[in-house]
């Protein structure tokens, strides 16, 4: 599938919990198209969801690796699109990051694969991994989600 047909891939997995459609929400949000991400993989039966992101110059620190934050981000719009597949309406709660290491500029990609883990009560529970284009696992990442109502 190409972009396009994996974006309305995945209007179609999210729209059982946007049954008034999209008129108020940003589908994919700025956020995510801001970093260039394009989708690889969407899998609403075991609840996947792996993201391309460019490493662009500007996401570099002063060393020329991806600034932590900008990983966060990235890590954020990935387990952000999974949670709207996986449930009702939803936000981060938490988000932890674990740096093995550096996303180096020179990478021309990463990839993030984020899934879910579980869920109890209004709580959503996210794992991810972020790889190089090589496949090397660079940092791990944990979430939980708070369901809105």
């Amino acid at each position: 599938m190409d972009q396009k047909e994996m974006v309305e891939y995945f209007k179609e997995c999210i729209a059982k919990h946007y049954p008034g459609g999209f008129k108020d929400v940003a589908v994919p949000p700025p956020s995510f198209t801001s970093m260039n991400a394009e989708f690889m993989r969407i899998d609403p039966e075991v609840l996947v969801v792996e993201v391309k992101f460019p490493v662009a110059y500007e996401s570099l620190n002063p060393f020329g690796n991806m600034q932590g934050g900008m990983i966060a981000a990235a890590v954020d719009n990935t387990i952000g699109s999974l949670s709207m597949i996986a449930g009702p309406v939803n936000f981060t709660r938490d988000l932890s990051l674990k740096y093995r290491n550096p996303v180096k500029g020179t990478y021309e990609f990463i990839t993030v694969k984020a899934e879910l883990t579980g869920q109890k009560d209004r709580r959503l529970f996210f794992a991810a991994e972020v790889r190089d284009p090589e496949g090397t696992l660079l940092v791990n990442a944990k979430a939980m989600n708070w369901i809105v109502g």
